[in-house]
């Protein structure tokens, strides 16, 4: 029989898929249990807007046409309420196809692209599926050692730098002034691209502004936003790029078309008009985050100051034994093994009985291990 990894592009079968959260139905299949907490996948625990939901409700009539393949609706409120252009703004399935759409459209095989220890995985596997070189620079306190990326950058000429800001799975952050110095640091050559994925949840924060601000004087800018986190959509994944408008005329050779759904486009439009949910969202990650952080602390345990909606902890010993003695307990949370943080468990924040339920199975899983 034929190997076909010898047939894949170069990189691909060195790749390891994605792995998402475990689905609660999945669980409750498996270990027949009637009740499942999900806090593995930075999900927003209060949901959509009710108008998000009455809008994609309404396009669901027109399902047998085709959606605006350019998203000229979604784009031109997005542009009246950032303060770009039109033109800036590339639509994306979800963030995570926008992130792709940069590596393929700007890195060819061998040529290199910088992020750091602890970032997010789409980074690398955008990356090798190319054929391009993987370069992760050694993190500082969990977070991007943004002087160090700079050299990497400039040491391995890059043609695209990651940065994520807050970070994912460690919710570390980096301030406009470090962001600042990070960019003038940065060849004009190399593209810079901003995951703000959690911007909603650290908009406000003292320190912190969005690379937006920066985009005008840095045409090698990218900002990268999501509907999934704050705004409750994750199940129609609408994400977003803003962009130099040469940039985005780029990633839209590569872009396909109709990326972005009927329903998922109507959502997006009528979550942006509904800031009283928006604000509640991130209301209920406040609280969760500082139950969480209470709760963690009554149990003796490290973790990793946040800025998102979710919280790494060390267990202070292999987390994967902990991780499947919670499942069992009908609560699901994330393992960061893969991260290279083997000690590590990231839970999302969820309402507050769901965080309780959490921290008391938490609790049940170290006493019965004798911690």
């Amino acid at each position: 029989m034929v190997d076909f990894c010898d047939r894949a592009a170069p990189g691909v079968c060195g790749l390891f898929p994605y792995q998402p959260g475990k689905p609660e139905d999945e669980l409750q299949r498996e270990l027949g249990l009637t009740s499942v907490v999900k806090l593995a996948s930075n999900e927003c625990p209060i949901g959509p807007s009710p108008k998000a939901v009455a809008a994609a409700r309404a396009a669901l009539d027109e399902v047998h046409r085709y959606p605006d393949g350019g998203g000229h609706r979604l784009r031109a409120v997005l542009a009246e309420r950032l303060g770009v252009e039109m033109e800036s703004i590339t639509l994306g399935n979800g963030s995570n196809d926008v992130l792709e759409l940069v590596v393929r459209a700007f890195v060819a095989p061998g040529e290199a692209v910088v992020f750091s220890q602890y970032a997010f995985a789409v980074y690398p596997l955008a990356t090798q599926a190319v054929g391009g070189r993987a370069v992760a620079v050694p993190a500082r306190a969990w977070g991007h050692d943004l002087p160090a990326m700079a050299e990497a950058a400039r040491v391995h000429d890059a043609k695209v730098v990651f940065v994520a800001n807050p970070n994912n799975p460690t919710g570390t952050w980096v301030t406009d002034a470090a962001l600042a110095d990070f960019l003038a640091q940065i060849p004009e050559t190399t593209l810079v691209v901003v995951d703000e994925a959690y911007h909603e949840y650290l908009d406000g924060r003292a320190g912190y502004v969005s690379a937006l601000a920066r985009l005008a004087a840095h045409p090698n800018l990218v900002v990268t936003r999501t509907f999934s986190k704050a705004y409750g959509l994750a199940g129609l994944r609408v994400g977003y790029a803003l962009s130099h408008p040469q940039v985005a005329e780029i990633l839209n050779r590569v872009r396909q078309p109709f990326n972005v759904n009927l329903p998922a486009q109507a959502a997006a439009r009528a979550a942006l008009d509904d800031e009283a949910h928006l604000a509640r969202a991130r209301q209920v990650n406040e609280q969760g985050r500082a139950q969480l952080e209470a709760g963690l602390r009554d149990l003796g345990l490290d973790f990793i100051p946040s800025a998102g909606n979710f919280i790494s902890m060390d267990l202070g010993r292999p987390a994967a034994p902990v991780y499947d003695a919670l499942l069992r307990r009908g609560v699901i949370v994330r393992p960061v093994g893969a991260y290279g943080m083997p000690r590590h468990l990231r839970v999302s924040v969820g309402q507050e009985e769901e965080n309780q339920r959490f921290l008391d199975a938490l609790s049940a899983v170290l006493e019965r291990s004798g911690a």
